[in-house]
């Protein structure tokens, strides 16, 4: 079973992001605080979960947790400030949101933009090793998704509902056949060919 907190003392919020990878939508980050005494074998990094796992925990969390929050950035925010830049802030936006402040942060990855008053240890690959992790990341996957299936009922030319706006085949058949959507990220590699462009554009043969 995952590890219950770091600190025995403070008040910890675990904080993770989804959909950092996606060609389109936005960045989602949750932050959960449990309970020093709270158990659950069956909670694990959401990678290693199936969706109908994921979903069927996701009430247990919000109902068990001392508090939680999702914190999400726009594609637009995105391109603006950059992803690495966009996933730090949507975990800033979801610690903004929790009805009780933590004490610290456990943040899943080996960076991250401190967010003011309050101490955090990175943590990489901390969804599988701290249970406040594992439960902001299935928060911020599965509120994700929940999104992806709205923009997918908006325009399903881009199979959004399987892909999730990840850079699959078909998502990049997609936009090669009709072009990008206000919810593609402009400044990924939507294409393959776009590397090639960019080789050219530096000069090289």
């Amino acid at each position: 079973m995952l590890l219950p907190y770091l600190s025995e003392t403070l008040l910890e919020a675990g904080c993770d992001e989804a959909g950092r990878g996606c060609l389109a939508g936005a960045v989602f980050a949750a932050a959960v605080i449990l309970p020093k005494d709270f158990r659950c074998k069956e909670l694990n990094d959401s990678k290693q979960l199936s969706e109908k796992r994921r979903y069927a925990l996701r009430p247990l969390i919000e109902r068990e947790a001392v508090t939680w929050a999702v914190g999400i950035v726009s594609p637009e925010e995105i391109d603006r400030i950059n992803i690495l830049n966009a996933s730090f802030l949507a975990m800033h936006r979801a610690v903004d949101s929790l009805a009780v402040r933590p004490e610290h942060l456990l943040i899943d990855g080996n960076r991250f933009n401190p967010y003011p008053g309050i101490p955090h240890t990175c943590v990489v690959k901390g969804d599988g090793k701290y249970l406040s992790i594992a439960a902001a990341s299935i928060l911020a996957k599965t509120y994700r998704d929940d999104y992806m299936l709205q923009l997918h009922a908006y325009n399903d030319k881009y199979h959004w509902e399987q892909n999730k706006g990840y850079p699959t085949k078909a998502h990049r058949e997609a936009i090669r056949a009709y072009g990008i959507t206000p919810f593609h990220r402009k400044t990924f590699t939507l294409l393959p060919e776009q590397l090639t462009l960019k080789f050219e554009a530096a000069g090289n043969p």
